[in-house]
C-alpha cells in the first residue's frame, strides 16, 4: 500500500528539489496512515468580531505605509488555468475590462503604486505568462518563479497515477500553500530580503480588488506583525468557502470546505456562527518567514485531500487524490498572527463567467491608476447573476452571446437567463429580470432594448 519510494523516484526524475519531495512525502505518509486532513467543530471555536481589527480604523497608518512602499512587494498567485471557464491557458491573460487582461491591469497597478511586483506561476501558466509580459513591457519586469508540482495518487491503491497519452495529467499544482516552499527553493525569498524588501502582500491574479493598500501596509509594518489575513463578513453566497476559526490552543486557523467532515457541513455553512471568510489576501513579514524556514525542514501546513479524476475533463478517467494546501492556513504557524476585516470591495474574484460578465459591465470602473472600483452611481450591492451554464458557462460561449457589448447592469438587481439567448449592442437590464428561451433556436435581444421585466422567447 505504501508506494512512497515510487513517488520519490518519480519526483527526483522530474528534477524537483529535495525540500519539495520531502514535503510531499510528509503528506503522503499522513494519507497512508489514514489522515484525512479534516478539522472538527470540537477542536475549534468561532472568532468573536471583537477579536478582529477593522481596516476602516487603520487610515492613520497610511502615511507610514507610503514610506514603506519601497520595502514591499506585490506577490500575485498566477497558477490558475481557468479550466472551469473553458480556458486552456493562464486565466490572467483573459481580457477583463476595457480591453485589458488581468495581467496588464496588475502590472499597471504596481507601476502606479511604485511597488515591486512578483508572480508565482504554475507549470501550466509559466510560458504563457512570460510571453505576455514580454509583450506588455512594464517599466520594471516583474520577478517570476514557479510553484512546485505533486504527483497525483490513485485512489484505489495509493500508487502513482499514470497517463501515458498525456503525462502532464499525472501532476497537480499543490495548492497556493506551496508558495512558502517555492519562495525558498527559487531563491526569491533571499533575493527580496537582500533588496530590503520585508513586507509581502499576496493575492490572486483573478481578484483585481486586491491592491496595495497603504493603510494596511503601514499597520502591518509598524506593528511588526508576522502574518496578517484579510477577512470579510460571510454572506449566504460565501457559505461554502473557507472560514476563520480559533483552535483550542488559542491560535487562529483557516478551515476550508474540503477539511470539514460531511456530518458537520451544516455547521460549517452557518454564517452566523463562523462569520468571517478568508479573502486570500495575505500579508507576510519575509523576515519571519525566513526564520521559520531556518527552524523547519519542511513547512507543514494542514493537508487538503482533493478527490478528482486524473483527467478533469473526463469524469470516467481513473479516480485520484490530489494533495494540496492553502496559503492562508499558515496563519496557525506564526505566533502573533492576526486577521483584519476588510470591505467586500477588496474581494471580487472572477471564478466563473457570471463573475466575468459583472466585472466587464458598468457595475465596475477602471480608474486612471488602473484601480478596479465599483461604479459610484450604482445604488445596490452587486447584481446576482445566474446564467445558464449550457450556453454561458464557457468563455467562448459567453463572448459569442455578448459579442457586440456587455449589457448595462448599473440598475440591475438580479438577472437569470435560461436557454440560448444572444444580445445585440447597447442593451440595458434594470431591476430583477428573468429571461427564458424555450425554443430550439436562439433568442435575440435587439439593439438598444431596455429590459425591466421578465422576457420569454
Amino acid at each position: 500500500m505504501n508506494h512512497l519510494p515510487s513517488f520519490i523516484k518519480k519526483m527526483d526524475i522530474e528534477g524537483l528539489p529535495k525540500v519539495a519531495i520531502d514535503t510531499f512525502a510528509y503528506y503522503y505518509k499522513k494519507l497512508v496512515s489514514g489522515s484525512t486532513g479534516l478539522v472538527y467543530d470540537k477542536d475549534i471555536r468561532p472568532v468573536d468580531p471583537d477579536e478582529i481589527e477593522t481596516s476602516g480604523h487603520l487610515k492613520p497608518y497610511a502615511d507610514y505605509g507610503n514610506q514603506m512602499l519601497g520595502h514591499a512587494v506585490m506577490l500575485v498567485l498566477n497558477g490558475g488555468l481557468g479550466t472551469s471557464m473553458g480556458l486552456t491557458r493562464a486565466k490572467s491573460l483573459l481580457k477583463i475590462k476595457n480591453g485589458y487582461s488581468f495581467l496588464e491591469i496588475i502590472t499597471k497597478q504596481a507601476e502606479a503604486d511604485h511597488v515591486k511586483l512578483a508572480f508565482m506561476n504554475s507549470f501550466s501558466t509559466h510560458d504563457d505568462t512570460m510571453a505576455a509580459l514580454k509583450a506588455i513591457h512594464p517599466e520594471e519586469f516583474p520577478l517570476l518563479f514557479m510553484q512546485h508540482k505533486f504527483p497525483k495518487i490513485l485512489q484505489d491503491n495509493l500508487s502513482p497515477a499514470l497517463c501515458p497519452k498525456n503525462p502532464s495529467l499525472e501532476w497537480n499544482p499543490p495548492g497556493h500553500g506551496d508558495i512558502y516552499t517555492a519562495m525558498v527553493t527559487s531563491g526569491i525569498l533571499d533575493f527580496l530580503l537582500s533588496q530590503g524588501i520585508t513586507y509581502a502582500f499576496i493575492s490572486n491574479s483573478d481578484n483585481l480588488g486586491a491592491t496595495m493598500d497603504t493603510s494596511l501596509l503601514g499597520y502591518f509594518a509598524e506593528k511588526q506583525l508576522p502574518f496578517m489575513m484579510e477577512v470579510a463578513e460571510r454572506t449566504p453566497a460565501d457559505a461554502k468557502g473557507g472560514h476563520l476559526a480559533r483552535h483550542r490552543n488559542g491560535r487562529l486557523l483557516l478551515r476550508e470546505s474540503a477539511q470539514c467532515p460531511d456530518e458537520e457541513i451544516e455547521a460549517f455553512k452557518n454564517i452566523c456562527r463562523y462569520r468571517f471568510f478568508n479573502t486570500n489576501n495575505i500579508w507576510i513579514n519575509l523576515q519571519f518567514l525566513k526564520q521559520l524556514t531556518q527552524t523547519r525542514q519542511t513547512i507543514e501546513l494542514p493537508m487538503i485531500v482533493n478527490p478528482k479524476t486524473i483527467d478533469p475533463r473526463d469524469m470516467n478517467s481513473p479516480k485520484v487524490f490530489q494533495i494540496e494546501t492553502a496559503m492562508g492556513s499558515a496563519i496557525s504557524l506564526f505566533e502573533g498572527s492576526i486577521a483584519v476585516k476588510v470591505p467586500r470591495s477588496r474581494f471580487f474574484p472572477v471564478k466563473k463567467c457570471d463573475d466575468l460578465l459583472t466585472v466587464r459591465s458598468d457595475c465596475f470602473q477602471l480608474t486612471e491608476n488602473f484601480q478596479l472600483i465599483m461604479n459610484p452611481d450604482r445604488l445596490f450591492d452587486l447584481p446576482k447573476l445566474s446564467l445558464d451554464p449550457r450556453y454561458y458557462g464557457k468563455i467562448d460561449d459567453l463572448n459569442a452571446r455578448f459579442q457586440f457589448s456587455t449589457p448595462s447592469l448599473i440598475e440591475c438587481e438580479s438577472l437569470s437567463i435560461k436557454g440560448d439567448v444572444f444580445f445585440e449592442d447597447q442593451v440595458s437590464i434594470k431591476g430583477r429580470v428573468r429571461i427564458k428561451n424555450t425554443k430550439n433556436t436562439a433568442g435575440v435581444v435587439k439593439e438598444g432594448t431596455i429590459i425591466d421585466h421578465d422576457m420569454i422567447f
